[in-house]
C-alpha cells in the first residue's frame, strides 16, 4: 500500500528521466491520467496510455527528449503532500522556474496546469512543480 501515490508517479518519471528510459509504467488512477494528460499537452511527455490488467490498470509514460539525448523533463518536485496540503489562491499561483515550468493543481474545475488556473481564475492545491 503506498501513502502517497501521486509522489509514487512523479518519483518513477523523475528515475526513468535520468536513465533515459523510453517508457515508464505507473499504476493507473483517474487523478494520474490527468496530469499525464496535463504533461503531454505541455510537452513534458511523448505520450501516455492505459493498459488494461485484472487490477486497476496500468498507465504507460512515454517520455520525451532533446535532440542530444537530454531528458526534457529535468525536474519534478511534489508540493502538497498527504501530511502537509498546500492550497493556494489565483492570485499567487506560483511561476515555477521563471515560467519555464509548470505548476499542477488540483481545483473546484478538476485538474489544471498553472496558465489555465490564471487564466480561468481558480485557485486550488499545488500537486507538483515541473521544469
Amino acid at each position: 500500500m503506498l501513502t502517497d501515490p501521486i509522489a509514487d508517479m512523479l518519483t518513477r518519471i523523475r528515475n526513468a528521466a535520468m536513465v533515459k528510459a523510453e517508457k515508464v509504467d505507473v499504476p493507473a488512477s483517474r487523478l494520474k491520467l490527468e496530469i499525464a494528460k496535463i504533461l503531454k499537452e505541455e510537452g513534458f511527455i511523448r505520450a501516455y496510455k492505459i493498459l488494461k490488467d485484472k487490477k486497476q490498470g496500468v498507465l504507460r509514460i512515454t517520455l520525451k527528449y532533446s535532440p542530444d539525448n537530454m531528458p526534457i523533463v529535468s525536474g519534478i518536485k511534489r508540493v502538497s503532500k498527504p501530511g502537509r496540503r498546500v492550497y493556494t489562491g489565483s492570485a499567487e499561483i506560483p511561476s515555477v522556474m521563471g515560467g519555464v515550468g509548470i505548476s499542477i493543481l488540483s481545483t473546484s474545475r478538476g485538474v489544471l496546469g498553472d496558465k489555465s488556473c490564471r487564466r480561468e481564475k481558480v485557485g486550488g492545491e499545488v500537486l507538483c512543480y515541473v521544469w
